[in-house]
């Protein structure tokens, strides 16, 4: 993210993975010294969510980070790895907590004002603060999924995940010159759909 590391100050993803590994060995006091490093980071992405929801969103910052926490800490079948990965599974989550509350929004008050803006704005972790439409967002990132899955999930781990390329291309396991490649190709895909939507 611009600006500043995108780390809690004083961690580093050596930390964080360091820690992952032992909480994964079943050692409950690095899960204890994981979470202010993690937590941080993750209220701000939820805060960054957030802020492109529509105006009187009723789902809160700390309210998103506390469910996907939750969901995080109960997944004792990931076998952690490092941060990346840690965060590409927040990603997810953090996807799918707000894609259910937004549908449960919309099925309790159809057409909540929601407007479609440019994916440069939807994905970009530099993009000014502006609503987004998460459940057109979330049913074209299934579309795109069906056509080329590792696409969809750079820009699952760019958008919700805030991963840098760098990251992101840690997490797959290939070069940044890939991602940045995919990337490229998945927003204006994803333009194309959000436009005609």
């Amino acid at each position: 993210m611009p600006g500043h590391s995108g780390k809690p100050p004083g961690s580093s993803p050596g930390d964080v993975t360091g820690l992952l590994l032992a909480w994964g060995r079943g050692d409950e006091k690095a899960l204890e010294e994981l979470i202010p490093l993690v937590y941080e980071e993750l209220r701000r992405l939820a805060d960054r969510y957030l802020r492109r929801e529509r105006a009187g969103h009723t789902l809160q910052p700390t309210a998103l980070v506390n469910e996907a926490y939750l969901k995080l800490v109960n997944q004792r079948q990931v076998a952690w790895k490092n941060r990346g990965q840690f965060f590409a599974i927040a990603s997810q989550t953090m996807r799918r907590l707000l894609v259910d509350h937004a549908r449960k929004h919309d099925a309790e008050k159809r057409g909540g004002g929601v407007t479609h803006v440019p994916i440069d704005d939807a994905v970009e972790p530099a993009a000014p603060a502006r609503e987004v439409d998460i459940l057109a967002l979330d049913r074209a990132l299934e579309r795109l999924a069906a056509l080329d899955a590792t696409q969809a999930k750079i820009v699952e781990l760019r958008f919700f995940g805030g991963l840098t390329l760098e990251e992101s291309a840690d997490v797959l396991g290939t070069s940044r010159a890939s991602v940045v490649r995919a990337f490229r190709v998945a927003r204006a895909w994803l333009e194309r759909e959000l436009s005609a939507a």
